[in-house]
């Protein structure tokens, strides 16, 4: 008890100095909780909507896609309707319905405006059923009754403003259609974002699948009284089971969690490694913060020490203080982040992904977690400065207080240090001359781990030299202020590396992915340059296929030399080792071989597009030992006959755009796969007449206008496209890392906050020989200020060495140019210094408020 009373009093006394510790826990533990809270959120609006609008038992066919995927055709998978009757029958039916969905679909108002989701969610377009009713309601106005009505979802309805006798037209592969509203439907559960429209049976079976007497599945009701497991049997019985799927009400909700299952376990464990981040800079700022404590209370532990206090009882009560600490940031932290999901869901309702309050899920595993992982990250952070507290002697009573004990970098430290981040350096090199993707990306994870490591120990040792560099470009312009500022930086050269190593791997992780997200668009833009021959390619930003109306159009435009269809056909191969595999091969019009230069090995990439000929990848045809003139047994998807193949190129996978493709003839797959299961085109390209590139650019644009989900785009635009898809990428992780960086700020503001009441008599005797106070502050904004460029410093070139080994693995999959991104790393490193300004506003203000008298008689 009097250890736990002594640690209670301690903790109270420097309640002030612990808060910023605490926020850092506080912070780490917020963004694990919000996201665990956040992830489980999403996963209960799933489940419930995936639950309410699943049957008692649906029937799909056997080869239908994924929940989250377009068939390549453009139509779904179908069943005959006389399955619907014959189901009907079965024993313990109440009912059997067929239904009609379609995801391939693009629904538009009357001013062209597209009216699915901008977050990435479909257009689900179908027919109304009874089993619709489970997830949904008729809010206003009626359900579809004939070709010329539409109803859509509510959500839909009051995004886009559409209201009741409204005209949409909804774009198909089998033409394009118009329906006024006729009614609204509101779910009974949280939609995500999709956008849902709903057509009586007739129009959705003719306008969505071509014909009627088709249904994509079949919603069966159980009788009372008959579970969901017995009524799949009955119905196993009077249907045939090679041909169709069938899934109880939990089977097909399974499934559908499946399909975004995948999707938010990405994005959990993405926040979570930033999390981790947070966390290991948090680590830092309380080691600092404990170390300097234990610092400034030695002759009050050397006393404790005198009067009977042991060893284990010293160690215990900073311990218990860590603990304290840890519970209370950890609390607040839980709290935090339970209102930071909230946000982070707010903020994706905005973005059109809507996510209802009401389904806030908070599972005890949340708090406890971030209970555990506060506290013991910060006990294990205390460890070290708690030993050296047990360590100190009952002579240290005599000395003065807030003398560092370990004011410089031990030898055995240094060596350490240099040993492992050179050897970080070699795991580095060795990734950067690996032969494999596999190989390298190993030796790159040890080389970031040990680099880390090691600058994170050898940190104090760089610290002198480092910081001396930086004060004569930075501080000596500020006379003797700023040699004041450096020789306090340099006072203790383990403080400043700690501080400096928090903000270190920030700044790392920040330069090392601009270095690799520039070399990704330079190496891009180059092999664009290289080898793409075509002057515009059209694709759907949501991966639709392009529709044959919109094709039609594209092939009419005036001022077009040529335009070439590009489809993905799935196919199973046999390849001459005797293996087969399933593999997707480029169908393509042979213009293709100019619209994208392709190296070959073997053979002539021209002859690949004869009849019953192909292509293969070089990586694929090594595997398989696969050479010029052999014949490979092709199975087409949908096909009736086995086609064989000859091989008549081999081209080079030294490259980034259509990296192992196999192609062949447009008109080859066309013998072997019967029109109507034919993949329509997933992106077409086009070559302008000689002379005219923009005149048939805007005639393009011009032609592709009445359908807005296809992008027309010439060699620039594409090329930006894809900046601003990287640059959009990195923003996010720059906005995750930020956390960390605020965690190292914080950990500068402590530092030099503890600084300031260490040096609170040394203060008052310079103010008392003629400091001024603007001075003072000035000289602790100096000090900050070098600190952080310390810091950055350190961050940035370990950040560079880390994105170059990367670059040059990531060359071995195409990407072969390195680009140094110099202006943003040069922002990055003025903005550090900006950094170590702000985070010495409050400990300069307060050092400046100081009452001489009072700061020179502190003991």
């Amino acid at each position: 008890m009097t250890v736990l009373r002594t640690s209670l009093r301690n903790f109270l006394a420097h309640k002030g100095r612990m808060a910023l510790s605490a926020v850092a826990v506080l912070l780490s533990v917020a963004f694990v909780s919000g996201t665990l809270v956040f992830t489980d959120t999403m996963n209960t609006t799933f489940d419930k909507l995936f639950a309410a609008s699943a049957a008692d038992v649906t029937i799909s066919p056997k080869s239908a896609a994924a929940n989250d995927e377009i068939p390549e055709t453009g139509k779904p998978e179908t069943l005959p309707a006389s399955l619907v009757r014959q189901v009907a029958g079965a024993e313990g039916v109440a009912s059997a319905e067929g239904a009609v969905v379609s995801m391939s679909v693009t629904v538009v108002d009357a001013d062209n405006k597209d009216m699915g989701s901008s977050t990435g969610a479909p257009t689900i377009a179908g027919n109304w059923t009874r089993n619709d009713l489970r997830s949904m309601e008729i809010t206003s106005g009626h359900a579809p009754r004939g070709p010329t009505e539409v109803m859509v979802d509510a959500d839909t309805a009051e995004k886009h403003h559409l209201e009741l006798g409204d005209e949409l037209r909804t774009i198909a592969v089998t033409g394009d259609f118009t329906a006024k509203i006729s009614g609204i439907a509101t779910f009974k559960v949280t939609n995500p974002g999709a956008a849902v429209v709903y057509f009586d049976t007739a129009t959705a079976q003719r306008e969505l699948l071509g014909e009627e007497g088709l249904f994509t599945h079949i919603a069966v009701e159980a009788e009372a009284g008959v579970g969901h497991e017995r009524l799949k049997r009955n119905v196993a019985a009077v249907v045939d089971g090679a041909a169709y799927k069938l899934q109880t009400q939990k089977e097909a909700a399974d499934a559908g969690r499946a399909d975004v299952g995948g999707f938010l376990d990405v994005m959990k464990y993405a926040m979570l490694g930033f999390a981790g981040i947070a966390f290991l800079v948090g680590v830092f700022l309380i080691v600092n913060t404990f170390s300097m404590l234990v610092a400034q209370r030695t002759r009050e532990i050397g006393l404790m020490r005198a009067i009977g206090s042991s060893r284990q009882q010293v160690n215990r009560s900073v311990l218990v203080e860590a603990v304290l600490l840890g519970v209370v940031g950890s609390v607040l932290g839980v709290g935090a982040g339970v209102g930071l999901a909230i946000g982070l869901m707010e903020l994706m309702s905005a973005m059109g992904m809507e996510l209802s309050t009401q389904d806030l899920t908070v599972k005890w595993t949340t708090p406890a977690i971030g209970l555990v992982l506060g506290i013991v990250v910060t006990v294990l952070a205390a460890y070290v400065p708690a030993r050296r507290a047990g360590k100190v002697s009952p002579m240290a009573a005599l000395r003065d207080a807030g003398t560092p004990a370990d004011g410089k970098a031990g030898l055995v430290r240094g060596i350490v240090g240099l040993l492992l981040t050179g050897a970080g350096g070699a795991a580095l090199y060795a990734a950067a001359q690996a032969d494999k993707a596999s190989e390298g990306s190993m030796y790159l994870g040890v080389g970031v781990v040990l680099s880390l490591i090691g600058f994170v120990v050898v940190g104090p040792l760089l610290a002198g030299g480092v910081v001396r560099v930086v004060s004569v470009v930075v501080l000596r312009v500020f006379g003797p202020v700023g040699r004041m500022a450096e020789r306090n930086a340099l006072r203790n050269p383990r403080r400043t590396g700690a501080t400096g190593a928090a903000l270190m791997i920030g700044l790392a992780l920040v330069a090392c992915l601009s270095v690799v997200g520039s070399s990704m668009v330079a190496s891009a833009t180059d092999e664009l340059d290289r080898s793409v021959g075509a002057d515009f390619i059209v694709q759907s930003t949501k991966g639709q296929p392009i529709v044959p109306q919109a094709q039609a159009a594209l092939e009419k435009t005036p001022g077009i030399a040529h335009v070439t269809e590009y489809k993905a056909v799935p196919a199973k191969l046999t390849l001459p080792d005797g293996k087969t595999e399933e593999k997707r091969l480029v169908a393509a019009d042979p213009t293709y071989a100019t619209d994208l230069r392709r190296e070959t090995l073997g053979g002539e990439l021209s002859a690949a597009y004869g009849k019953d000929a192909m292509s293969m990848g070089s990586d694929y045809a090594t595997q398989h030992g696969v050479k010029v003139g052999d014949t490979i047994t092709v199975a087409f998807k949908g096909g009736e006959r086995v086609a064989k193949l000859r091989v008549a190129a081999i081209t080079s996978d030294d490259t980034n755009v259509d990296k192992g493709a196999m192609y062949i003839n447009i008109t080859t797959a066309q013998s072997y796969v019967p029109a109507d299961r034919m993949p329509k085109n997933i992106i077409m390209f086009a070559k302008a007449e000689d002379g005219k590139a923009s005149e048939a650019y805007a005639a393009l644009k011009e032609a592709l206008a009445a359908y807005p989900q296809y992008t027309v785009q010439n060699q620039t635009d594409f090329k930006q496209d894809l900046k601003d898809q990287v640059g959009q990428l990195l923003n996010i992780v720059y906005g995750l890392l930020a956390l960390a960086i605020i965690v190292a700020v914080l950990g500068v503001v402590n530092t030099l906050a503890l600084s300031v009441v260490e040096r609170t008599r040394e203060i008052g005797l310079m103010r008392a020989i003629g400091l001024s106070r603007r001075q003072l502050r000035r000289m602790i904004r100096l000090e900050s200020v070098v600190i952080a460029l310390f810091g950055a410093l350190l961050g940035l070139g370990l950040g560079m060495g880390w994105g170059t080994s990367a670059q040059k693995l990531l060359a071995l999959e195409g990407l072969g140019v390195l680009d140094i991104p110099w202006p943003t790393i040069l922002t990055v490193f003025v903005g550090s210094a900006f950094v170590g300004l702000f985070a010495a506003l409050i400990p300069a203000f307060r050092a400046g408020r100081m009452n001489v008298l009072n700061a020179i008689a502190t003991d």
